[in-house]
């Protein structure tokens, strides 16, 4: 994605100033995408969004870098599972450690995203040892892309051969929840930000078109 695409500038910093946080890049770019506007990939509606606006975890996000790191909502297994998922689904997000601020956001969420959550870690889990007989993590690049794109193109009640399968069904919609929590969490990152065209200097009026490279979903 080009980074001088030209884009409204709505404000301007001397190179000399502090680094911004992650509340304050997060803050400017919400609000230079206006009221209401989705985050990058993220529906307004979803559970994400309302954690990017008011930004109340950011400063805890601070000390996910920390070498004994422990989440603190999911399990071992669990985070692990997340960590192949979002870098498969939005390449990068383990070294922006977006699966760590997940587990950070969804530890102050409520129950039911929080079980939604899970339920959908546990779908791909499900699916993964259905067709390769190993979990998710485990999967190559090819396999983790093939169940990937058919959970992101395939119809949520359609299998590959064109008939009705209940072990598919829905997948799509878990697909979209993980999209949702991944994106936001990496799109809210320093080097997320960065693919968006922001700089320490200036912000942008509106978003960029988000336009993927080979592999991401």
């Amino acid at each position: 994605m080009g980074k001088g695409s030209g884009l409204p500038i709505i404000q301007a910093e001397t190179a000399q100033n502090r680094r911004l946080t992650r509340r304050e890049m997060v803050q400017r770019l919400i609000a230079g995408a206006g009221a209401g506007a989705a985050w990058p990939l993220v529906a307004a509606s979803h559970p994400v969004y309302e954690h990017l606006a008011n930004g109340a975890m950011f400063e805890e996000a601070e000390k996910l870098g920390a070498t004994n790191w422990k989440p603190l909502f999911l399990n071992a297994q669990q985070e692990e599972t997340l960590a192949a998922l979002a870098e498969a689904i939005v390449p990068g997000s383990r070294k922006a450690q977006a699966d760590r601020f997940i587990d950070l956001l969804l530890s102050v969420d409520t129950t039911e995203h929080k079980k939604n959550f899970v339920d959908s870690l546990a779908a791909f889990e499900t699916e993964s040892q259905k067709r390769f007989g190993k979990r998710f993590p485990a999967l190559n690049a090819g396999e983790q892309n093939a169940l990937l794109t058919d959970a992101c193109t395939r119809p949520a009640n359609q299998d590959s051969s064109g008939g009705h399968t209940k072990v598919n069904s829905g997948l799509r919609k878990h697909f979209e929840d993980l999209k949702g929590w991944i994106s936001g969490a990496y799109y809210s990152s320093e080097a997320g930000m960065r693919e968006l065209g922001w700089t320490e200097d200036r912000v942008f009026e509106k978003f960029p078109g988000c336009e993927h490279p080979e592999g991401q979903h």
